[in-house]
């Protein structure tokens, strides 16, 4: 891959923070690896708002490799987080889940059916498997087996020691109110669900009774859960005791050989900053208001010796055709679900393309086609010379990494077009490839497999997307009663069509077919544009193709005609519209 100019030839985002990234990096650990990270909560199906916790340090850190340098990107997954609630919507879960409320995630068995040995597994591996065909390099750190190992026992029994510390910076925040939060208005719940984040963000900073202030919590001895008192701590000693509220248990047990519990997240956070020596890392809304993770991290991380990383606040991601989605399926979109109707490459380059602190919708509805046409238009700039700095430097970042290209679709034919002959075929491939291999006659698609993956990635959006409803279903007999009725001058349109089909079978000849015959019926050149023409013409194109519609497929719309025309064949075309 070409590595990408530094940020006074370009005017990318990812390069302005590589940049300043480097720079920090080299004043904090010069000649070490440059150290990026994202925070990931396994607590349920991990979101397309999520994964911009991911891709905005993977681009920086992979313009960092692009400039030959070394450089890690830290994936935490926080699965010794507490199970919070039960998400609505995931197949095989009901309200016996909530007697697992409190305990990791890690001890939370996973739904049914999952191949998976617990919860917290079971919803990583869809997200691993997703940022592998995104191209996303990561070192993963699982917080369970960091804090069951004991990896972190000096951080904590420091955070102890310095409890008081940590207490006086909590305490300038508690009783504080926020300022109201300024948002957009959510889509519906589904959108409300990805803004709400983790929900690690709200956790209690650490129990603050009679016994004092202390910044960690055990998990219960005897029932798992975390809903546990500290109730007495000797800094001597290390010994700690606690009372669970769940069970009514209760112990005593040495912190320095004791592996069963965790800091709180206020405390965690800014911790493994210092522990990771972690230079960037983006936080998302839920973290980044005045007394929050983001901000008071900042003050706690120097008393692990460390400082608090640079990097951005990443606006929301939203959904355009969520709400009939949501509905069906009960939650909010994953980059698996993404991947599904479109290439990573068009993932990718929604994500480069857009600052962090801009916020962006992925589209699940008609949408996605004019989102193609946009990259395919990008790609055609690039190929010829035409793009603008800051284009390039996102369609490189989109088609592949510091490690190479992405796979790509050979025939990369135009989405809407795939998606059109994908819905008229229902499944047929033999259909589907005559079809596609008469789009450009010169040059006819050999086999499907050219057209692949972009063919089933609009294949899937048609099956799993377009309701019902709007599926086209040709007609198989022709409308004798509407034929019947047309006037001469429909008539005559109907005929210069039929004159021409023959002479104008490819894509391109029929668009020039459809969109001319209401120009030669009014007596101009059929490649007459649009500025040698009176307003009325457009008028009578949009009739025209109105009556073909109802005489192919019985309505006054569907897939763009030159399509339709050759999903349909010429003979049957002809059958169809009375000849």
């Amino acid at each position: 891959m070409p590595i990408v100019a530094q940020s006074t030839e370009t005017t990318d985002w990812v390069s302005r923070f590589a940049d300043e990234v480097i720079e920090e990096s080299e004043r904090r650990a010069p000649g070490k690896p440059v150290v990026v990270a994202s925070g990931l909560s396994p607590s349920g199906p991990i979101h397309l708002g999520n994964l911009r916790e991911v891709m905005t340090p993977h681009l920086v850190a992979d313009e960092i490799r692009r400039r030959g340098r070394q450089v890690r990107h830290l994936i935490s997954w926080d699965d010794y987080d507490r199970f919070r609630k039960v998400p609505a919507g995931v197949a095989g879960v009901d309200e016996t889940w909530a007697e697992h409320i409190g305990k990791p995630l890690t001890s939370v068995p996973a739904p049914k059916g999952s191949p998976h040995p617990n919860w917290s597994e079971h919803f990583k591996a869809a997200m691993v498997d997703s940022l592998a065909q995104l191209g996303v390099e990561f070192d993963s750190i699982s917080q369970t087996e960091q804090y069951t190992s004991g990896a972190y026992r000096e951080q904590i029994l420091h955070a102890m020691r310095h409890r008081q510390e940590i207490d006086a910076v909590l305490d300038q925040y508690r009783t504080k109110k926020a300022p109201a939060k300024k948002t957009q208005k959510p889509v519906d719940e589904a959108e409300l669900q990805a803004e709400e984040g983790s929900g690690a963000a709200s956790e209690d900073d650490g129990s603050s009774g009679s016994a004092g202030y202390f910044p960690y919590k055990p998990f219960c001895g005897n029932c798992g859960k975390d809903l546990t008192t500290v109730t007495s701590y000797d800094d001597d000693t290390t010994e700690l005791t606690y009372s669970c509220t769940a069970c009514a248990f209760s112990e005593t047990v040495r912190l320095n050989e004791f592996n069963r519990g965790k800091l709180v997240w206020k405390v965690d956070w800014p911790m493994r900053w210092a522990y990771e020596g972690v230079i960037f890392e983006p936080s998302g809304v839920d973290h980044s208001s005045p007394g929050s993770s983001f901000q008071v991290g900042g003050q706690i991380v120097g008393i692990f010796g460390g400082k608090q990383p640079i990097g951005p606040m990443y606006a929301f991601v939203g959904i355009s055709g969520m709400a009939k989605m949501s509905s069906s399926r009960g939650g909010v979109p994953t980059p698996a679900d993404a991947l599904k109707i479109m290439e990573p490459q068009l993932l990718r380059w929604l994500y480069a393309r857009r600052r962090p602190n801009q916020s962006f919708k992925i589209a699940f509805d008609q949408e996605i086609q004019r989102l193609y046409d946009e990259w395919d238009k990008l790609d055609a700039k690039v190929a010829d010379g035409s793009a603008l700095p800051g284009d390039l430097a996102a369609h490189a970042r989109a088609v592949g990494t510091a490690s190479g290209e992405l796979p790509r679709t050979p025939r990369p034919l135009p989405y809407r077009t795939l998606a059109s002959v994908a819905d008229i075929t229902a499944g047929h491939q033999d259909q589907a490839l005559r079809i596609l291999s008469e789009l450009d006659p010169d040059n006819p698609l050999a086999s499907l497999d050219e057209a692949r993956p972009r063919y089933d990635r609009a294949e899937a959006w048609i099956n799993t997307h377009v309701p019902a409803d709007q599926r086209t279903i040709v007609r198989d007999e022709p409308d004798a009663e509407l034929l019947k009725s047309l006037d001469e001058a429909s008539q005559q349109s109907v005929r210069l069509l039929l004159d021409g089909l023959e002479s104008h079978w490819s894509l391109d000849g029929l668009t020039h077919l459809v969109y001319g015959v209401p120009k030669v019926q009014a007596g101009f050149a059929a490649d007459a544009t649009p500025k040698e023409l009176p307003p009325e013409i457009k008028t009578a194109q949009r009739s025209f193709f109105a009556l073909l519609y109802h005489l192919l497929v019985g309505r006054d719309t569907g897939p763009r005609l030159p399509t339709l025309l050759l999903a349909v064949g010429q003979e049957r075309v002809r059958r169809l519209l009375g000849e």
